[in-house]
């Protein structure tokens, strides 16, 4: 879980989900990124349980896994700032 929240590029995921679940395309066209990179590091997210996914018609909805994640990532950005 802890080397899955080690990338910054996945940590911004985490933060567009604490906002509002979104499919791959909304995440990607928010990041300006490709469709790939982006299912890339959902798919490593979700191994780590980070994150939930449904599906919704053709497109895969993501959204944070639980109250938990969203503290546990709120808290190591805290913890980063500090001085």
């Amino acid at each position: 879980m802890f080397s899955a929240l080690a990338d910054v590029p996945r940590l911004k995921l985490l933060l567009l989900l604490a906002e509002k679940e979104q499919s791959v395309t909304e995440l990607a066209e928010r990041l300006d990124e490709g469709m790939t990179t982006v299912s890339a590091r959902l798919q490593v997210l979700h191994a780590a349980r980070l994150v939930a996914r449904r599906r919704e018609g053709r497109s895969i909805i993501y959204s944070i896994a639980d109250d938990h994640v969203l503290t546990l990532v709120r808290n190591a950005l805290a913890h980063a700032t500090e001085h």
